[in-house]
């Protein structure tokens, strides 16, 4: 915490942390978990944060730390162990999916991804933010180090792109 007091990491920590338990929810489902992940993350922060970064790239570094904190918690906890119904359950497991739903729900999210990858990264971020992530204007803005009336705008046209990137892919599928 070289360089920064108490009352700064606790304005960093007010900051961001709704921003990271939202994508840590988004990653894991299960609320316990993300809360725990979530304390992880920041115990992780608290030992390495230097406020003297620009703090684009402390949001950076941040959401970096989480990803790394997430796929360490996938490796641990998918490892192929055989669980009992109760203790799936108990984890928050909503029991089995309607195949037919996922067949649907597995080419529009195909259609999603080919759609991301296909914008440009600021583009494919703001998007991710607002709707995979259910991040708010606000939220998005300071993910991003922008204001919010700058995140509506680039949320505009980065929508206006994919629209045109959709209506493109369904017609070479549709062909």
């Amino acid at each position: 915490m070289e360089g920064m007091d108490a009352g700064d990491f606790q304005t960093f920590y007010q900051e961001n942390l709704g921003l990271i338990y939202h994508y840590v929810y988004s990653k894991v489902g299960n609320h316990q978990e993300a809360e725990d992940l979530t304390s992880q993350i920041f115990l992780k922060v608290v030992r390495g944060l230097d406020l003297k970064r620009d703090p684009r790239s402390m949001h950076t570094w941040l959401f970096r730390v989480a990803r790394t904190t997430i796929a360490d918690y996938w490796r641990i906890h998918s490892g192929g162990t055989t669980r009992s119904l109760d203790d799936l359950l108990e984890a928050g497991w909503e029991g089995p999916v309607d195949e037919g739903a996922a067949l649907v729900n597995n080419s529009a999210t195909e259609l999603v991804q080919d759609i991301l990858q296909a914008l440009p990264e600021r583009d494919r971020e703001i998007l991710t933010s607002r709707f995979l992530l259910n991040l708010s204007v606000r939220e998005t803005a300071v993910r991003m180090g922008l204001t919010e009336a700058n995140t509506k705008v680039l949320q505009y046209h980065a929508l206006k792109r994919a629209a045109h990137l959709e209506g493109l892919t369904t017609k070479a599928v549709n062909s």
